[in-house]
């Protein structure tokens, strides 16, 4: 009896985050799928025909946006990963008694509203704003000059919130990192920079594929940030979603969308574990 209890503790334990993730992500996905097969309209309802041509059509139609919106991602992530590392680096290894302090300041931002915060960037940014506004009565911009409406100001936008994504996972990783360890590449005469390439980014790996899951799922699905940001040049597949669910109301066209947007993402994902090394991040992981 107590044999069969041991046996069955981890799956008793496992159970309701199990029930979860069925209830609110396979159930809604399995949905989604048969919802990207059907054909119909919103009067006169809907039958699953099993009509794949629902995601050639698709594609065919919003393959800019599509490829728009991982490129956005991409770079977003990129951008967070430049930015975020040596804010990390420094928080790690040089915030001393201070770090929890720090870590609640890039926090804070998260206090308001993520619409708010991006409507923020778009008065900051308007053309006469507090910003670009002084620049140009001073002479120092061209009276035409604009950031809002272009790719700039939508990647900035996603680079600027997904940033604590970035940081806190490269955080946890760099913390973890022993100091033992640095000190004796250190005597093995290693410089600070071979100590680093050898030593401290490899034991970080694992909090930069967390990060960039973290970052670019969320910033290439992405619509908010499109929307206020953006123009019309700048539209993302995310913003295409949206509207072909909520305005023109064609459910087969929005979830062949949000399916082929999640495989692609995986696809991505996948890739990108294999040209990381994941054995590499996982031994560095377990360390």
């Amino acid at each position: 009896m107590g044999s069969l209890r041991a046996r069955l503790t981890p799956y008793a334990l496992m159970l309701p985050g199990g029930l979860w993730l069925a209830i609110f992500f396979v159930i809604p996905t399995l949905i989604l799928l048969q919802f990207s097969l059907m054909t119909g309209n919103e009067a006169d309802g809907y039958a699953f025909t099993f009509h794949c041509q629902n995601y050639t059509d698709a594609l065919a139609t919003y393959y800019p946006q599509f490829i728009r919106s991982l490129e956005y991602g991409g770079i977003a992530t990129v951008l967070g990963i430049a930015m975020s590392y040596p804010i990390a680096y420094w928080i790690a290894f040089k915030g001393g008694a201070r770090k929890s302090t720090y870590l609640f300041l890039i926090l804070l931002p998260f206090f308001v509203s993520f619409v708010l915060r991006t409507i923020s960037w778009q008065f900051l940014l308007s053309d006469n704003g507090m910003v670009l506004g002084p620049l140009k009565d001073w002479g120092l911009l061209p009276a035409d000059f604009h950031v809002l409406q272009t790719a700039v100001a939508v990647i900035g936008g996603l680079t600027y919130n997904y940033l604590p994504f970035m940081v806190l996972p490269i955080y946890v990783a760099l913390e973890r990192v022993d100091p033992g360890v640095v000190e004796a590449s250190y005597d093995l005469y290693s410089s600070r920079t071979q100590s680093f390439l050898k030593v401290i980014l490899p034991l970080s790996l694992p909090g930069v594929f967390a990060g960039v899951l973290m970052n670019f799922v969320p910033a290439a699905s992405d619509y908010v940030n499109a929307e206020v940001l953006g123009g019309p040049d700048n539209t993302m597949i995310g913003n295409i979603i949206q509207d072909q669910a909520l305005t023109v109301r064609d459910y087969p066209t929005a979830t062949a969308l949000s399916a082929t947007l999640m495989l692609a993402l995986l696809v991505g994902i996948f890739a990108y574990a294999r040209a990381l090394g994941t054995d590499t991040v996982l031994q560095a992981a377990a360390r």
